[in-house]
């Protein structure tokens, strides 16, 4: 009896032994991960945290004696000190804004075609064409900004071939007027109403808040769709070739046409790619600064100026390494607000009572012919 009372505590010791080791053993492998991560993500966010609370100067260390903490002072120049600081900041977000408002939709738009195009068992050459949509992407973004100062100078080819347009092309990067503004001009509106040119949000007024973007930041636009849609492509292309082909062909069936089929079937499915592709977007253009920093270093006229280019000058030339902190720790904020405003508009959602009603089958029909459609609209429901 006893033999019989202690075997099972001598398996389940042996069992805990082995889930220690396994412990032990997961941690071993993960350590060299955690140490590089810590050492150099942990330890440089939190150092530049407490940057943005100091008045470092950039000399010496920021943790030695003569280093003062200012609480929220940086915070406050950059969002509510009403000078220079706050107006930079400012303007550097309706920029950015704007970028971001026109890239994510445009460069997520042009992904998904290409993808969809390039998928076609049909098309013949799909590596070439593949290899030719996402060659940009792998380009050196300085060599692609270089490129592109030369196509959109003066006289470029871009203007050229506006000309046999006859059209007279802007000179792009020295151009600081907003596009909306450029338009609004044309229809002869060139001047705001009062309670948009006498209201002031972070130092710029709501006038210039919805001029648009530069024509300068204009061509950053298109350089950054021309980049970036190949990547995109990419992912779009992975999550078209996970879609069953029954589904397209229960689809046809049932008498959808090519557009009711992607639209009804195919992007629904690709709702996790779409979200991963707007993320990533959203990111990157939140945090665009190599082409500012090459091409235009925030000129002309501050209109191309981003938060990412500002918290470098502000800190690096100005040696406000607090300010500078503080407008990327900002930058954070806004990041991730909007990738959570992202995730909960994309979240899934239960099938409307109202979508539920289109697939009901009438109960007065016969056994057998309600048997077959309840599949069909149940299929249907789920969609």
């Amino acid at each position: 009896m006893s033999a019989l009372t202690t075997a099972p505590r001598r398996a389940g010791s042996s069992s805990s032994g082995i889930r220690r080791g396994e412990a032990a053993a997961g941690w071993l492998f993960t350590a060299p991960v955690l140490v590089i991560l810590g050492v150099f993500l942990l330890v440089p966010v939190l150092m530049a945290l407490w940057v943005s609370f100091s008045d470092w100067t950039g000399r010496g260390s920021p943790f030695s004696s003569n280093v003062g903490f200012v609480g929220l002072d940086n915070y406050a120049a950059v969002t509510t000190g009403g000078g220079l600081a706050e107006r930079d900041f400012g303007t550097a977000l309706r920029n950015n804004a704007w970028y971001v408002l026109l890239v994510v939709p445009l460069q997520t738009a042009l992904s998904l075609f290409l993808a969809v195009l390039v998928n076609r068992a049909i098309l013949r050459g799909r590596g070439f064409f593949r290899t030719a949509f996402y060659f940009p992407s792998v380009t050196s973004s300085v060599a692609i900004t270089v490129l592109w100062l030369f196509l959109f100078s003066s006289s470029g080819a871009i203007n050229e071939v506006l000309s046999w347009l006859g059209v007279n092309g802007p000179n792009w990067f020295s151009d600081p007027s907003g596009v909306v503004h450029n338009l609004l001009a044309a229809v002869g509106v060139t001047s705001g109403p009062a309670f948009l040119t006498g209201n002031t949000t972070l130092g710029v007024s709501w006038w210039d808040w919805l001029a648009g973007p530069s024509v300068a930041m204009s061509a950053f636009i298109l350089m950054a769709v021309f980049t970036t849609s190949g990547t995109f492509m990419l992912l779009f292309i992975a999550g078209l070739q996970n879609i069953g082909g029954d589904v397209q062909e229960a689809a046809m069936m049932d008498g959808a046409n090519g557009w009711q089929r992607f639209w009804r079937v195919t992007l629904p499915q690709l709702k996790p790619v779409l979200f991963t592709v707007l993320t990533l977007g959203l990111i990157g253009t939140w945090q665009v600064f190599d082409q500012i920093y090459t091409g235009t270093q925030g000129g002309p006229g501050k209109t191309t100026l981003t938060p990412a280019y500002l918290s470098y000058s502000a800190a690096f030339l100005s040696q406000q390494w607090g300010q500078g902190a503080a407008i990327a720790f900002v930058l954070f904020v806004i990041i991730v607000a909007l990738t959570i405003l992202q995730r909960f508009v994309l979240r899934d959602r239960p099938v409307s009572r109202r979508r539920l009603r289109q697939y009901e089958v009438p109960t007065t029909g016969a056994s057998a012919g309600v048997g077959n459609d309840r599949p069909r609209a149940q299929k249907g429901a789920q969609r």
